[in-house]
């Protein structure tokens, strides 16, 4: 990006403390002497070294002007430190290796688009116009339900599934891991038993060791959940099936309608809560059964966000359920959250409406499917084979070489600069030894696969001893 003005003068300061041409604890230039010195106004001088203070490198002293600030001990904790990489293997293991990883560790583990994939000049343009809006946005708190017209989009998006919605049917929160925070504080306590998926998105299985819940998870394959496996699994009397709707995490299989009805039905007699994360939608081609369309509000709450298409750094989600549960919902959030960011749901509205968010998403949906089709064939050739062949997505369920387990393999790699996400992360059962799910957007980098045949030798060497 091009550096304003006030950045340059900043770097100017910078690069004299660098040069020790100013010293710690020596006095800069006037604002006015330095502006004469850089051929800018007075004013950018002021910005740039009121910025300068509040980063701690310059300070101020009244009526005496602007000093080098010395070296202390507070500048040791700025410092970046190499990040140890020794952690287990756990349902948070690939979160925090790929959150935590510098820029040149290369991700296929990990659970969204690169950032070049994302639509940046949108969002910029975006928060120009967010910036334009009405004073409420940057200044005041949301109304209790959220962002209004980013609640009529959400309901227009679900007439494509036949569902029919009203504003007080929809709640802005601040992401999908926070509605489903929400739904378990107030539907659950400790103690309680839900069905899950296996293997399922690894965070579903964190958010539930952190509410103390027990659970039961049900083997899903091609088509869905194990029906006979759901069946046996309801005399527990579970509360809830919480579960991806559309594109599932990790499988990237999608719900079959017959399997979608089967689980309808059951749920139906039984009156089990569904909690559907529909966060992957926009990536389909054709739309999966929802239970949404089948059971309606009365049994379902759906979630999402925009943090795949749009923005994870934005954050903003949504809950959809029965006036009285999102009323409830409310009144929990403002006693443990108070409020959302009405700014980040402008921002995302403001983004959701340009025209060229709809040409993005038509974009990546034919990227995804040109390197699903070139990662599959890569994958191939080192024995790596897809358990499910998705329609649509980022995500490959991939078995490995018989002798080879995931763990010690996504170690191996780590150590060499990729970050892998092993099937154990997203398995209950932990029968998911073998298998590792890739996102496709990741593995453009023939890096990627370089890694993996040389860690795959490596281990199979080592078996073979």
């Amino acid at each position: 990006m091009k550096m304003t003005k006030i950045e340059w003068v900043m770097q100017q300061v910078q690069e004299l403390i660098n040069q020790k041409q100013l010293a710690e604890g020596g006095r800069v230039p006037s604002v006015r002497q330095f502006s004469l010195q850089l051929g800018c106004s007075v004013s950018t001088v002021v910005e740039a070294y009121a910025r300068l203070v509040s980063t701690g490198i310059l300070e101020s002293r009244i009526g005496a002007g602007y000093y080098v600030c010395k070296a202390s001990t507070a500048g040791a904790l700025l410092a970046e430190h190499a990040i140890e990489y020794s952690r287990e293997v756990d349902p948070l293991w690939i979160s925090r290796q790929s959150l935590d990883a510098h820029d040149h560790m290369l991700k296929p583990g990990c659970g969204w688009l690169p950032k070049e994939w994302m639509p940046e000049l949108t969002l910029r343009k975006a928060l120009k116009m967010a910036a334009k809006s009405d004073s409420s946005f940057l200044l005041d708190y949301s109304t209790p339900h959220g962002h209004i017209d980013l609640r009529r989009y959400i309901g227009r998006k679900r007439e494509v599934y036949d569902v029919t919605l009203n504003l007080k049917q929809i709640f802005i929160c601040d992401s999908a891991t926070h509605a489903i925070d929400l739904i378990f504080r107030h539907l659950l306590k400790a103690g309680d038993t839900i069905l899950i998926d296996d293997p399922c998105y690894f965070n579903f299985r964190a958010l539930i060791k952190a509410h103390g819940l027990n659970y039961i998870a049900v083997p899903y394959g091609k088509n869905g959940p194990d029906v006979n496996a759901f069946k046996q699994a309801l005399q527990f009397q579970p509360k809830l099936y919480l579960t991806n709707s559309g594109i599932h995490n990790p499988t990237g299989a999608a719900l079959s309608m017959q399997t979608a009805f089967e689980i309808a039905k059951l749920a139906e007699q039984n009156s089990l809560t569904i909690v559907e994360d529909d966060i992957f939608a926009e990536f389909e081609y054709l739309h999966a059964p929802r239970y949404l369309t089948l059971l309606g509000l009365k049994q379902v709450i759906q979630i999402g966000s925009f943090t795949k298409t749009l923005s994870a750094a934005v954050r903003c989600g949504y809950i959809i359920g029965q006036e009285s549960l999102i009323d409830q919902l409310i009144d929990l959030n403002i006693a443990t959250h108070f409020n959302t960011s009405h700014l980040n749901a402008e921002i995302i509205y403001q983004a959701l409406m340009d025209s060229s968010y709809s040409r993005h998403i038509e974009w990546v949906k034919k990227q995804l499917q040109r390197h699903m089709t070139d990662t599959v064939k890569k994958l191939a050739m080192l024995g790596i084979q897809p358990a499910v062949m998705p329609k649509a997505g980022i995500f490959l369920w991939c078995q490995l070489p018989s002798n080879i387990d995931a763990a010690e393999l996504s170690k191996s790699c780590l150590a060499k600069g990729i970050i892998l996400a092993p099937g154990n992360s997203f398995s209950q059962a932990q029968n998911a030894g073998q298998f590792m799910r890739f996102n496709v957007a990741q593995c453009i980098n023939k890096k990627v696969f370089d890694v993996l045949q040389q860690s795959l030798n490596e281990l199979q060497i080592q078996d073979s001893v």
